[in-house]
């Protein structure tokens, strides 16, 4: 996996793991995200786990290969 989306899975899986859906509800990382069980997913989480979609978009997108997957 490309090291510039490495960080934020990272930082996406410390924040579910600190989370009640997780650490209350016994859930894994993979059914705290599903439909039902979507509103025990805190907020911080759900943008992290966007910008980390959007990075590995960003790394099959070829107009972004050459540019890399800096915002504008």
């Amino acid at each position: 996996m490309p090291s510039s989306c490495q960080e934020i899975r990272q930082e996406l899986i410390e924040c579910m793991l600190k989370s009640n859906c997780v650490l209350v509800k016994r859930n894994t990382v993979a059914e705290c995200f599903k439909s039902e069980n979507a509103d025990d997913v805190p907020s911080e989480c759900q943008s992290i786990r966007k910008s980390y979609a959007e990075c590995r978009r960003g790394m099959i997108d070829p107009r972004k290969r050459f540019r890399g997957n800096a915002t504008q």
